[in-house]
């Protein structure tokens, strides 16, 4: 019996003494910063993080105080925080979702797009999924860019929004839904006008051609329709500009939302009950 003793004893002495020695060195301050409780904010200021004391209740009030002023680089901590160590709480479902609005907010769209994509497939029926589905579109509606580079974000944003429409036809996010749409819809005229402009400067007329009447055919109603239909006929009647194309083909942007009669949306998340 002794000697097993003092085998249980030899085996676990290193263990208490790294355990000791840990705490008598590090302190709690430090003890905090060994398991990563604090962390580096975005003009390289130390951020203290969670407390590892704290329930998750107390965990989720501060992260929202933090959430609510903006403070979305240190209320993703404490968010994220939650569902390392509370999973399976009732404060969970509203912290995985407000971890994607600050992903969102901080711009790190491909990464919020892939969040709200989880809580969608984790919660399918709770009633923040409008606007889940709504943000989902605004990931992608932020990132169309000018009118020659990738069209992607403008495709794919207004094919999510029209699925929200669909879904939730009477959602709190259906007016700013379909103004979004035609935004991005005017941004696709602008796009194909732009490749309209680059063939006819190179003087390929005929594949110009091709891209006024898809243009025409797809966005009918587009601001820029009118002009395509001009220059078309010019085209077609072998009288296509030759001059300077100036006047033909103004620098096409990404129209201003605040001039399509909205801006940029507040939070209106449904909190979750629990």
């Amino acid at each position: 019996m002794t000697l097993r003793i003092q085998h249980l004893t030899r085996n676990f002495l290193p263990i208490l003494l790294a355990l000791l020695l840990l705490l008598s060195f590090s302190g709690c301050a430090d003890l905090k910063k060994t398991f990563n409780y604090t962390s580096i904010d975005e003009e390289g200021n130390e951020v203290q993080g969670a407390d590892i004391n704290l329930p998750a209740k107390d965990l989720l009030v501060k992260g929202m105080d933090d959430y609510n002023v903006g403070k979305y680089f240190t209320a993703v901590e404490f968010f994220n925080d939650i569902l390392n160590r509370f999973p399976f709480s009732p404060e969970a479902t509203l912290a995985e979702l407000k971890a994607a609005d600050c992903s969102y907010y901080l711009e790190r769209y491909v990464e919020a797009l892939a969040l709200y994509e989880e809580f969608e497939n984790r919660h399918p029926t709770n009633e923040s999924i409008p606007y889940v589905m709504y943000q989902k579109a605004m990931c992608n509606y932020k990132q169309i860019d000018r009118v020659d580079r990738d069209s992607a974000g403008a495709i794919k944003s207004i094919e999510q929004f029209n699925q929200l429409l669909k879904a939730y036809p009477n959602s709190p996010y259906t007016s700013e839904a379909k103004a979004r749409i035609q935004t991005a819809t005017e941004f696709l005229a602008n796009h194909e006008y732009f490749v309209v402009e680059y063939y006819v400067r190179t003087e390929k007329f005929d594949q110009a051609k091709v891209r006024l009447k898809y243009l025409l055919a797809m966005y009918p109603d587009s601001n820029i329709a009118g002009k395509a239909k001009q220059l078309l006929t010019r085209i077609e009647a072998g009288d296509p500009p030759r001059s300077r194309l100036t006047s033909w083909f103004p620098k096409l942007n990404m129209p201003n939302w605040t001039i399509m009669g909205g801006g940029d949306k507040e939070d209106t998340t449904v909190t979750p009950q629990y």
